[in-house]
């Protein structure tokens, strides 16, 4: 049996890797995968796979190609989900902030530094023609940490994946002022360097695992209230989202890279451009 670490966020996203895991998919072709979730989000994640605490990570494209860029020993082997992120902006539910045009020069609270959260603010005030060098920030680590910034005033506005955040929407706890998709498909799969070139057969065989399941996801029965049942949302919700929702079971093309470099290069978020050779591999 060949154990095989993984790294995502505990998010709707990710539940067909954990059907995959409790059918015994994995084992049956003897791989024991093992699930880490992380709420930290992309920053951690770029770092567990900088430090060898996981071989593959499930991960916003935006935050590992800037950390591929700055030297993550990994690659970019598949696109997961093909369709954008929404991102919800947020505030506190008695912010005096009632317009995304009154969050300009206010500080936003962020998972950490080249997370998406941090690396969306840029990609938000461009669209809003903000000047992105005055963006402040407040690094707050998990929604929780979020929650606890908005309401005491450390941060003004918080930007999170809008249906994962729709619950603290409907409590009161957040306000959503805007939502901002992101330009480019939002998740792609990253595997440490070192681990493709020694289990290239392992990854291919787990890669088809997870493309099978994802191709049919959409229609497993009921999948709708399972996913409102775990991650405590609303039915319509969950519809709402899996009719926006696009898994993927194809690499990342070269033009769409490009696209990703040359906006994170504009936003002066990495200065210089790396190679398709050095992001991308096949398996």
């Amino acid at each position: 049996m060949k154990t095989v670490k993984i790294a995502g966020v505990p998010e709707h996203f990710n539940l067909p890797w954990h059907l995959c895991i409790e059918n015994g998919e994995f084992e049956e072709v003897g791989i024991n995968l093992q699930w880490t979730d992380v709420p930290e989000g992309t920053g951690k994640m770029c770092q567990m796979l900088r430090d060898g605490e996981t071989d593959i990570a499930v991960i916003l494209t935006e935050g590992i190609v800037k950390d591929i860029v700055g030297g993550n020993p990994s690659s970019i082997v598949q696109v997961y989900v093909d369709s954008p992120l929404i991102w919800g902006i947020h505030v506190g539910t008695n912010s005096s902030y009632q317009t995304l045009a009154d969050l300009e020069n206010t500080k936003a609270a962020i998972s950490r530094y080249g997370s998406g959260s941090h690396l969306m603010a840029y990609v938000n005030a461009q669209n809003q023609n903000w000047n992105t060098e005055q963006l402040q920030f407040e690094i707050v680590n998990t929604i929780d940490g979020a929650v606890e910034a908005l309401t005491n005033g450390t941060a003004d506005y918080f930007m999170w994946e809008r249906f994962m955040t729709q619950p603290l929407v409907d409590k009161g706890t957040f306000r959503r002022v805007a939502d901002c998709p992101t330009p480019w498909p939002c998740f792609v799969i990253a595997v440490r360097n070192e681990f493709i070139e020694k289990n290239s057969p392992t990854l291919a065989l787990l890669l088809e695992i997870i493309n099978n399941t994802t191709v049919e996801f959409k229609d497993i029965p009921s999948i709708d209230r399972t996913l409102a049942s775990k991650y405590h949302q609303k039915t319509e919700d969950i519809q709402l989202w899996l009719s926006l929702t696009k898994w993927s079971q194809k690499p990342l093309e070269e033009k769409v890279l490009n696209k990703i470099q040359n906006q994170l290069f504009d936003l002066k978020i990495i200065d210089k451009k790396g190679t398709f050779a050095e992001i991308v591999k096949a398996v």
